[in-house]
């Protein structure tokens, strides 16, 4: 185990395709123990109704945790009021567009049937990921976007700068708890080693579900 304190919990806080599966590579390469994300990202439903404490009973399991739906808006608010000494790491891109292209595309590889555009509503309800069509609902719960248009750009983008801002704008008055970190930049390694008081493993991120980038 990375932590002493089993009240102690990090959290990444970063949308998906920001970089979080590089963040789990580190922190297992520290001995943190990793929440399970397939039985995390059946508690989608849970965050929509707005049930955190399943959720925070899930946080008993393990010690560290990313993506849905953990990094889902809100979700941050109730883990840092229950776990008063966790620390919490959000992963952004070079800028929003960066982002847009490269969950459009992953999107695209995973759910889309010419795998070149962003899947349609139908794709989605037809998608087999955690359970058939789980891919729309959590287009839905998260952009609220038209069918017509699941990954309507405009909208897609506001959600984006707007969990970054609420996210550094929760924990401004608390500093020490929060790391925003860009993974494509190799002196954030060091930053995110000293926040978790580790020892630097290498000298850069490791480089994990690449699309034209991380």
């Amino acid at each position: 185990m990375g932590l002493l304190n089993k009240n102690n919990k990090i959290f990444c806080i970063g949308l998906n395709k920001t970089g979080t599966t590089s963040i789990e590579r580190v922190l297992k390469g520290f001995q943190f123990k990793m929440g399970n994300q397939e039985k995390a990202e059946l508690l989608l439903k849970n965050w929509y109704d707005r049930d955190f404490k399943s959720i925070i009973k899930f946080c008993k399991k393990a010690e560290a945790f990313q993506d849905i739906p953990f990094s889902l808006p809100y979700t941050y608010m109730f883990l840092e009021q229950h776990y008063p000494q966790a620390k919490f790491i959000l992963t952004v891109r070079d800028n929003e567009e960066q982002w847009y292209n490269s969950i459009t595309k992953f999107h695209a590889k995973l759910w889309s049937d010419n795998k070149l555009t962003p899947p349609n509503a139908t794709e989605l309800r037809n998608a087999i990921y955690r359970y058939k069509g789980w891919a729309f609902e959590a287009n839905q719960f998260m952009f609220n976007t038209d069918e017509n248009e699941p990954y309507n750009k405009e909208t897609l983008i506001a959600y984006y700068k707007n969990h970054n801002y609420q996210v550094q704008r929760y924990f401004e008055s608390m500093p020490d708890k929060l790391l925003v970190i860009n993974v494509s930049n190799s002196d954030d390694y060091y930053k995110l080693c000293k926040f978790l008081n580790k020892p630097a493993q290498g000298t850069d991120f490791p480089w994990e579900n690449k699309t034209n980038s991380r």
